[in-house]
């Protein structure tokens, strides 16, 4: 395999992986940041993303020499023979994507790129991004190419180097073939497309995933109302080789730093081509119907007689948008404890992602304990939000202890409900019946 020179402009979850990763293949890569203080830190192998297996990589690739970081994107690109491209691409005010730091490296970097160099956007970028960085660069001699990432927080090392799929998407046939010698020694289906049809590919997965976990939190509702087990539906559901056993577990909504902005974003680039997509709406509202429901069931168990949170102590096991992963962007939980909080319930949380010293990234109305017990203590109700698996391997006796009123309201069913009902615990799951203490708990 021949082994490229190659810039990656931006160390964000994408940036950074796509990075480490490549460089684990054996090519030469170059990072860049605008912020000198990281810069230095991963220089020196300091790595503050809780990601599984990449503080490793980084530290690996730069004891190897393959890999190093430098503060602005046109130093990183002199020499480059393939550029990246992963810088935020937030939702704007019209739901579309924001390509204002995609359009700000282009302008940096046209004039540096090498001849016969590629431009590639791993950014998640609106369907038209390769034709409007084309035009930017007003250069025939740099070939642009779409390679959407389909990375998912805590195992977005493995997602890389063991992916599903390789999309490459370019109307120049010697860019996309360019690209794709990155990739050789990937053991994975590479599909050659043009470069619209690879940018909607990565909308088009990750709405997919939003309307199947809306389907699926929909019919847990059904499930609760019709005394059936939702656990037991989505296994013979998932049983069915059309329909897969992935992304069916139902859950206090979507998140994280994806699912909410491409669906919006690709609602947004519909409603710019005039194309009606009723199902990613209804996939939108359905995701925040489940958080306001949950916030209705866990008023009817944890509050006064009429329902009332006001001054009810609540605890929350876990923050995180899901477990594995330290980003609170987006996260169910946080949607859920604000639901419960303007309805006056005081909330103390616990998340091993996210000690004391990271108050002031949340919301003033939620106190963070360092211990589970603490959330716990004196709460009228203990509402796990994120599935942690340290949160299995509790001791609910002692739990049971601390909590005012002995109940557990499992949003992601996560839990052990023999478990918690031997402590004298009852557990509420969703889509499912509840279990009720043991007698014979002490």
């Amino acid at each position: 395999m021949h082994r490229h020179t190659i810039a990656v402009i931006g160390t964000g979850y994408v940036g950074l992986t796509a990075g480490a990763c490549l460089a684990s293949l054996g090519h030469r890569v170059v990072c860049a940041d605008l912020d000198p203080v990281k810069v230095a830190e991963l220089n020196r192998g300091d790595v503050r993303i809780l990601e599984e297996g990449l503080p490793e990589l980084v530290r690996a690739g730069l004891d190897a020499g393959r890999l190093r970081f430098v503060v602005g994107a046109a130093d990183a690109v002199r020499g480059a023979r393939t550029v990246f491209i992963c810088v935020g691409t937030p939702t704007g005010p019209d739901g579309r994507a924001d390509l204002t730091a995609v359009d700000a490296v282009v302008e940096e970097i046209r004039a540096v790129l090498a001849p016969d160099s590629v431009l590639v956007t791993k950014s998640t970028v609106p369907v038209g991004t390769a034709a409007r960085v084309t035009a930017a660069l007003g250069r025939t001699d740099v070939g642009v190419v779409s390679n959407p990432e389909f990375l998912r927080e805590g195992t977005s090392v493995s997602d890389f180097l063991q992916p599903d799929r390789v999309v490459i998407g370019s109307d120049s046939p010697w860019a996309a073939a360019q690209v794709a010698e990155l990739y050789a020694s990937v053991d994975a289906p590479v599909v050659i497309a043009d470069a619209a049809s690879a940018e909607v590919v990565k909308y088009a997965a990750n709405c997919f995933l939003a309307v199947k976990l809306s389907y699926v939190n929909t019919l847990a509702e059904l499930c609760e109302q019709a005394g059936a087990d939702i656990g037991r539906v989505t296994a013979a559901l998932g049983q069915d080789h059309r329909i897969g056993g992935a992304f069916l577990r139902p859950g206090p909504g979507w998140g994280g730093s994806c699912l909410p902005k491409d669906t919006r974003a690709l609602l947004g680039t519909a409603d710019a081509l005039g194309v009606d997509f009723p199902l990613v709406r209804a996939a939108i509202d359905t995701n925040a119907h489940q958080r306001t429901r949950l916030a209705e069931k866990i008023a009817r168990l944890c509050g006064d007689a009429d329902g009332s949170l006001a001054g009810v102590r609540i605890g929350l096991l876990g923050l995180t948008f899901k477990a594995g992963t330290d980003d609170l962007r987006d996260s169910p939980a946080l949607a859920l404890a604000a639901e419960l909080a303007g309805r006056g319930a005081e909330l103390t949380a616990h998340d091993p992602a996210v000690p004391v010293t990271r108050h002031t990234e949340l919301p003033a109305d939620i106190t963070v304990a360092d211990d589970p017990r603490q959330a716990a203590k004196g709460a009228c109700g203990l509402v796990l939000c994120t599935e942690w698996p340290q949160y299995r391997g509790l001791d609910w006796a002692r739990v049971a202890a601390d909590l005012h009123r002995p109940l557990v309201v499992d949003t992601r069913n996560h839990l052990d409900p023999a478990a918690l009902s031997a402590a004298g615990l009852a557990w509420h799951g969703t889509g499912t019946s509840p279990v009720e203490p043991a007698l014979t708990a002490v």
